[in-house]
């Protein structure tokens, strides 16, 4: 069978089953398996593909008609232009995290805080740490209750060259740190999905493969962001940065569990949510106070 024979039927399969993307889908696979960019699938659109090439192909089209994710499929996904180590141990990176890594290393760059540790709080596959690592040249905290998550994450700073400077830590959240002020920036993507969204099924890409202990944020979303606002107070020193990613319709009771009013939150002399590019809420961002 020619290339582009097979990927007119393996583009037509994905069609049935439901996926998003089957002509692109299809493209990767294929020249996962042959070792091809996708410019090079077209230019070799009309050669004859290799029976054991076809089988393997064949496989893993197989996988993804079940709508297994790709990353999780080629163990690999795209975040800051780099690539990255995945496994169903760790949520598949997200285009918009990159806004929170962008508004992190312009905090740090900006020089208006002090310059105490930086901490990657639920660091997943390591994405978060990897990438202000490789930016800011600076030693970075990188915690995670899972260790197979932890171990995603350390081959991922093995691989951009940055495990000199990523420190790994499991822990439930905080609670194997000592309650003293530590850190002068924080940037957390925690488990936000409510409970009620879960039950209620997500994409099946999400639901069926990807691991909730990553995604389960509780009711509303919000039990582990709750515990996070109170274990970290007393660890941000004075003119800290946290910054944390959130769900698109959490910014008002972010703004709430930061408040003035609630404990310990009197720290923070500036709250505030900021959009992402579909202005949906995605950012929260707690400036502490310098004094």
């Amino acid at each position: 069978m020619q290339i582009r024979e097979i990927l007119k039927s393996a583009s037509a399969a994905l069609v049935r089953s439901g996926v998003d993307t089957p002509e692109l889908d299809s493209a990767l696979l294929l020249g996962h398996c042959l070792g091809k960019s996708r410019t090079e699938l077209y230019l070799m659109a009309s050669e004859e593909l290799d029976s054991e090439i076809e089988r393997k192909f064949l496989k893993l089209l197989q996988r993804r008609q079940q709508r297994e994710p790709l990353a999780y499929i080629l163990c690999v996904q795209e975040f800051w232009s780099l690539d990255f180590h995945v496994t169903p141990d760790v949520l598949i990176p997200r285009p918009e995290t990159e806004l929170l890594v962008e508004r992190g290393i312009a905090l740090w760059k900006d020089g208006g805080q002090s310059r105490g540790a930086i901490l990657d709080l639920c660091t997943g596959s390591g994405i978060i740490a990897v990438v202000l690592a490789k930016e800011l040249d600076r030693p970075v905290i990188a915690v995670d209750v899972s260790m197979r998550a932890l171990q995603v994450a350390r081959k991922n700073a093995e691989l951009h060259g940055v495990s000199h400077l990523v420190s790994f830590v499991q822990s439930d959240l905080l609670t194997a740190f000592s309650s003293r002020p530590y850190f002068s920036l924080v940037l957390s993507n925690p488990p936000y999905v409510s409970i009620q969204d879960l039950q209620d099924g997500l994409q099946a890409e999400v639901d069926q493969y990807e691991p909730h202990l990553a995604l389960d944020g509780g009711d509303r979303g919000l039990e582990i962001i709750r515990r996070i606002q109170q274990q970290l107070i007393p660890q941000l020193l004075p003119g800290a940065n946290l910054l944390m990613e959130i769900g698109a319709d959490q910014g008002t009771d972010l703004l709430s569990i930061f408040s003035p009013e609630s404990a310990g939150s009197e720290i923070f002399e500036e709250v505030r949510v900021e959009k992402d590019y579909s202005n949906h809420d995605r950012i929260f961002h707690g400036k502490v106070k310098t004094s």
